[in-house]
């Protein structure tokens, strides 16, 4: 038996066990497995978690809960990437995100993250925004994502560059200490402001997850404001109220004004149409700043990610009357 979380052998032949220290407390369990079964599928993980084969203290748990120091997790035989093996960065996409540093402290780092790349690997993705950056700043050897955007979600994400740090700004968070602002194209906005409060229920329909309008749901609360107008397009400024999943694509869904591009909550017919007229068939939805008071040095942050070149140029063409 461990009494350290120290990194598990690259090929498991039988259960490990792993004492939780004061470094991983407050941790999810399920991004516990994640940072600690390195080369494992995110599906695998949850799956022994649903199984049961992963327990703590000799109980079952949900991928929710928080690890508590001097818990100790059993973790089954599984198969993981060789030790050392680190996944390989394409020099794209690691010039790409050299670019995308926007802020860089002793404790926090914010990136602009690329529209198209996933936070995290797994599901048919190899290689997410973390995975690529512990690989690009090995120096950082705690590194961790504070929040999450989606996939198709550019702009500010920020990472704690140590376990204490995150803890402290996952706090910030649920205290509604940190203003996210987004920026989105919408279809069918009216008027200049719109305070859409609906709760939302997360579901999954096998692999996939699904957020509806539900009395069962979570409150939830989107702030819009009209920036500029065009035609039957609008640019608006959401402000979150509440950080659910997928909450400003819903909550713009019911609202009847959905993202332009949205995939899945948006205006499927509509969506090439608008792919042709724009020159880009992204989802137009960008997460434009961040305001926080920095827990550590107690300055003031006003993070501001700018849009990325498909965003910009859809903008031109429209102010420009050719879109």
């Amino acid at each position: 038996m461990s009494d350290t979380s120290s990194d598990i052998q690259s090929v498991a032949p039988s259960v490990s066990y792993v004492r939780i220290d004061a470094d991983r407390a407050g941790q999810r369990l399920d991004n516990f497995l994640i940072a600690t079964l390195k080369g494992v599928p995110k599906s695998r993980i949850y799956r022994i978690i649903r199984d049961g084969q992963v327990r703590v203290n000799r109980k079952r748990c949900k991928q929710t809960y928080r690890l508590e120091e001097g818990d100790e997790v059993r973790i089954p035989p599984v198969r993981m990437a060789s030790a050392g093996e680190a996944p390989a960065v394409g020099q794209g996409l690691g010039d790409r995100l050299s670019r995308s540093l926007i802020h860089d402290d002793d404790h926090l780092l914010v990136y602009n993250k690329p529209f198209g790349l996933a936070v995290h690997g797994g599901s048919g993705v190899s290689l997410g925004l973390i995975e690529s950056l512990r690989v690009l700043r090995p120096e950082d050897r705690h590194l961790e994502l504070v929040h999450r955007l989606d996939r198709d979600t550019s702009g500010a994400i920020m990472l704690a560059r140590n376990r204490p740090f995150l803890r402290r700004l996952q706090r910030l968070m649920q205290d509604g200490g940190i203003e996210k602002r987004y920026w989105l194209l919408c279809h069918g906005f009216r008027g200049s402001q719109r305070t859409i409060e609906a709760p939302l229920l997360k579901q999954s329909h096998g692999n996939e997850r699904v957020v509806r309008v539900s009395r069962e749901g979570k409150a939830s609360r989107t702030d819009f404001r009209l920036l500029e107008r065009f035609g039957d397009l609008a640019l608006v400024e959401a402000t979150l109220g509440t950080g659910r999943t997928h909450q400003i694509r819903v909550h713009a869904q019911y609202g009847g004004f959905p993202l332009v591009g949205d995939p899945k909550y948006g205006n499927e017919d509509a969506n090439a149409g608008w792919a042709a007229r724009l020159g880009h068939p992204r989802m137009f939805l960008h997460a434009r700043s961040l305001v926080l008071r920095h827990p550590q040095t107690g300055e003031l942050l006003r993070i501001e990610a700018p849009l990325d070149e498909p965003f910009e140029q859809a903008l031109q063409r429209l102010r420009a009357g050719k879109a």
